[in-house]
């Protein structure tokens, strides 16, 4: 085995001695985070008192728990402070009368000393805080997730229940824990996320359902956002969809101006992200915007955690939703609505962030014991780790240079509408490329009014009225409006609306110079299994091969970045058994990959240049983020929803790689890769050298995978393939791709269908007609995308259908 350069050697040694803490892309290994339960997320992250101040959470702990209230000093020394009780804590409010912070049970002074609210006196996962209604200056509201409403004296920290935590009626509590007298506050949905108060009410909301259903169908009823008065006797339920976050124009502190600032939630359906906002005048109004990423879908809300509007110290908000960090204005109401903007996508799950000094601060939910309900045969059995998150570190201007911003979404899917009927206003701002495309199940021609509001005034005008007989696709691009809505001018039978948006793609092919050390293919490399450790090591363990996959040694790696050679034999041999790399569900033919899921359907994806690794296995699928996967194939990285998310059928390309990795995972907040070369020299402090010069690991965040290049490929569902008459092809991946052009051919003329998927989940239609006689090449409009692509011949025949994306 030859060494790799002693060069990387020195790299590693250099870091081990510098005065300040190691930190790769962002993210400092010695500020990871553990608890002892199933998920140890950031719930929240707040400056204070000279500090930052960071809470985690694990999964259903209402009676306390072992996660920590930690404080960070300047100098990045984490302290865990003792008095810790633990729970599910994602809510923290500055209260600016008494000087103090509340954040998770825990009231913390201007000075930095810290006071605990008993879990025995106000139980419940707590979720959100608000400025009280009647006496703001003594008193908070505390929400739990099971709709527990307390109010606790900012003074003596003794709460009063207002409304009961489900949570003691069902939850069995321990002894010694109050159950409560108060009633309970009976909303529809459950796993409660944001609350805030102004304009005279308490708004509160949940964003998840109960039930078999929810934990598998996406499109499920689900979730809630309510408000209270403060003294009535029930809740006034105002949108039965999903809802997190809740807040204003002062944000953590509460609206200086409560009787007249605005208040907003974000949240989503099926269709698309919502956004609500509470005004004097209008009470509530609501607006669409596009999804960038499936995986925060889930009727049951566990795929989503607390997605935040917050103040980071520049001209606009900042809002993270659905793997996308918007551009929010500061003074968003229904006629000052103009403004958002995404600035990228990302992968990262994030719970909460802050801007402290020069730098934003996100807090994550990085590696989780428990999948959940996040297993397939694709990931195998990967024994489970220790439950850990971090902070990730990053400098305001990188917010618009992560993933190329794509945006999906709907106002109407396969629904019967009324003539007359008004959409929600959808988001027609801030992406280069816009498509609408209409389908309708009318027998005669139907009419859909597009209007528009240029301003964001809320003074809307009629931009056109479309026809449509079966379905249509619209370039929007040249439109420059802040809102759509459309108005159905004639009944609507099943009829779809799905808006397709992105960003310019001005990536590169090439990877960037931070993943020179990853090797590609025809080059000699180092491999292996990686997997977090548990039962407190906090340390990664690595049983490394050879290019043909015999075994080197086995390695460690700590908090310091040092991978170290062990003689621990059950250790290695432990770490080949329990996180085997599964074979089977990846194949491929001569016109594409082909993937199989865990219900039997074949679902098509390009080939980029590396079909299969050289051990002849690789990591395919697994866990980078909590309930968060990567898909590696034919030399793509791709985002993978869990099943319960649209699974496969909402995958979205993030980067083609086209190097030898072997196995990935998450640990101490890091994306860890093995598949290394040992003979080109690499200078960056990525490659991580073992101490005996033998092996390497690549390290970073996972959002550096936007940079290993461009999504590109060949393939389709035929080539030279029989084609039966009449019979869909398999379904090939089209969306997120930048250029697309399509190549057909047949042996005997016939005619060849395209359609398309419109909405990720089987809603198909008709594209385009080929006449094909002999070849026809077809080049896809800049401003055209959908999920899926599909074809059928006329006739039983011998065809192509081949694709390239670049």
């Amino acid at each position: 085995m030859k060494c790799i350069l002693n060069a990387l050697l020195a790299v590693s040694f250099t870091s081990a001695l510098q005065a300040e803490p190691v930190a790769l892309s962002g993210i400092y290994p010695h500020l990871t985070m553990f608890n002892d339960h199933s998920e140890c997320g950031t719930g929240a992250v707040v400056p204070w008192a000279d500090k930052l101040w960071v809470i985690t959470y694990a999964p259903h702990y209402p009676y306390g728990s072992s996660d920590k209230l930690y404080s960070i000093s300047e100098d990045l020394t984490q302290t865990i402070q003792p008095e810790s009780v633990g729970g599910t804590p994602a809510n923290r409010m500055i209260h600016k009368e008494s000087q103090q912070l509340f954040i998770g049970p825990y009231a913390i002074s201007k000075s930095g000393a810290v006071r605990a609210l008993s879990p025995k006196v106000m139980p419940g996962r707590h979720t959100g805080n608000a400025r009280h209604l009647f006496d703001p200056g003594n008193k908070i509201y505390y929400a739990t997730m099971e709709e527990g409403i307390y109010e606790v004296d900012t003074k003596t920290l003794m709460p009063t229940e207002l409304w009961a935590d489900e949570q003691k009626q069902t939850g069995h509590p321990p002894k010694g824990f109050s159950t409560g007298e108060r009633p309970v506050a009976k909303l529809p949905g459950y796993h409660g996320k944001g609350l805030y108060s102004g304009q005279g009410v308490l708004v509160y909301a949940n964003n998840g359902e109960t039930g078999k259903k929810a934990k598998t169908n996406p499109t499920t009823s689900s979730g809630a956002l309510a408000e209270w008065d403060g003294k009535s006797d029930q809740w006034t339920v105002i949108r039965r969809n999903q809802f997190t976050e809740i807040t204003g124009p002062g944000g953590i502190s509460g609206n200086p101006n409560p009787a007249t600032d605005p208040i907003w939630s974000v949240g989503w359906d099926d269709k698309s992200l919502l956004l609500g906002v509470r005004t004097p005048e209008k009470k509530w109004s609501f607006y669409r915007l596009p999804k960038g990423s499936h995986s925060y879908d889930g009727a049951h809300g566990w795929n989503t955690e607390w997605p935040r509007i917050r103040e980071v110290g520049t001209d606009h908000f900042l809002m993270t939703m659905h793997g996308t960090f918007w551009q929010f204005p500061k003074s968003f109401s229904p006629n000052e609505s103009a403004g958002i903007a995404p600035h990228s996508n990302y992968l990262k799950v994030i719970g909460d962030f802050c801007r402290w000094n020069d730098h934003l601060v996100l807090g994550c939910d990085d590696t989780a014991k428990s999948e959940f309900l996040n297993k397939s045969t694709a990931k195998g059995e990967i024994a489970a780790p220790q439950s850990q998150s971090n902070l990730w570190f990053i400098e305001p201007h990188q917010l618009g240079h992560l993933g190329p911003a794509i945006g999906r979404g709907c106002v109407w899917k396969r629904e019967n509408v009324k003539k007359g009927t008004i959409s929600d206003p959808f988001l027609a701002s801030g992406y280069d490329i816009k498509n609408l495309s209409l389908k309708v199940a009318n027998k005669s021609v139907a009419k859909i009014e597009l209007e528009i509001d240029e301003l964001g005034n809320g003074q809307w005008k009629s931009h056109s009225t479309i026809e449509v007989s079966g379905n249509k696709h619209l370039s929007l691009t040249g439109i420059d409006a802040a809102w759509i809505r459309l108005i159905a001018r004639s009944n609507l039978s099943k009829v779809t609306t799905a808006f397709s948006f992105r960003n310019q793609d001005s990536r590169e092919i090439e990877a960037a110079p931070l993943f020179d050390g990853l090797a590609r293919p025809q080059e000699d490399f180092t491999a292996g299994i990686v997997r977090a450790l548990d039962d407190h090591k906090g340390t990664l363990a690595f049983a490394a091969t050879d290019a043909n996959g015999k075994d080197i040694a086995y390695y460690e790696l700590g908090a310091d970045l040092l991978l170290k050679q062990r003689d621990d034999q059950p250790a290695h041999s432990y770490t080949k058994q329990h996180a085997n790399i599964p074979t089977g569900p990846l194949t491929a033919d001569e016109a594409s990959m082909i993937y199989t899921d865990d219900d039997g359907k074949r679902w098509r994806i390009p080939k980029a240049g590396t079909d299969f690794h050289p051990l002849g296995n690789h990591r395919i699928a697994r866990e980078v983020a909590t309930e968060r996967d990567f898909f590696n194939a034919g030399g793509t990285f791709y985002e993978l929803p869990a099943r319960n998310a649209g699974g496969f059928s909402k995958v979205r390309p993030v980067a083609t790689h086209n190097r030898l990795i072997h196995d990935f995972c998450s640990f101490r907040g890091l994306l860890i890769m093995s598949g290394v070369a040992t003979e080109r020299p690499s200078q960056n402090k990525h490659t991580i050298v073992s101490n005996d010069g033998k092996v390497a690991l690549w390290a970073g965040a996972i959002d550096d995978t936007w940079k290993l290049g461009k999504p590109r490929g060949k393939g389709g569902p035929w080539k030279n393939s029989p084609a039966k008459a009449g019979a869909p092809s398999d379904p090939y991946l089209m969306t997120a791709y930048d250029k697309k052009s399509l190549h057909l051919s047949a042996k005997t003329p016939c005619t060849i269908t395209a359609e398309i998927d419109l909405t990720g989940d089987g809603n198909w239609s008709t594209y385009k007609t080929f006449q094909i006689e002999g070849e026809t090449h077809y080049e896809f409009p800049e401003t055209f995308s959908a999920y899926w692509i599909r074809f059928t011949s006329s006739r039983d025949n011998t065809a192509s259908a081949q694709l390239r994306y670049w």
